[in-house]
């Protein structure tokens, strides 16, 4: 497999991380609040309970919902690079 194959992978194994990490989030928002669902209130609560886990409110549950998919992402891009290495 050639390098610009092999990167073209990682990018595509890296996208499917972020994908994954952005159902798990919403995933996790909708289950973890006092409301189950994706209603308002349910999304509010959900993320206020995400954000308890760090201490923080509903603003710190918006960041680790958006910063875990990326992460995720990134996790997965380098696992393919560092296997097929």
């Amino acid at each position: 497999m050639s390098s610009a194959e092999r990167e073209k992978n990682a990018t595509k194994a890296g996208a499917a991380g972020a994908a994954a990490g952005a159902v798990g989030s919403v995933g996790a928002v909708a289950a973890s609040g006092t409301v189950a669902g994706l209603g308002v209130t349910g999304v509010t609560s959900g993320l206020a309970a995400v954000g308890s886990i760090a201490g923080g409110g509903m603003v710190a549950g918006l960041a680790i919902t958006a910063a875990a998919p990326l992460a995720i992402g990134v996790g997965a891009y380098g696992l393919y690079k560092w296997l097929k290495d």
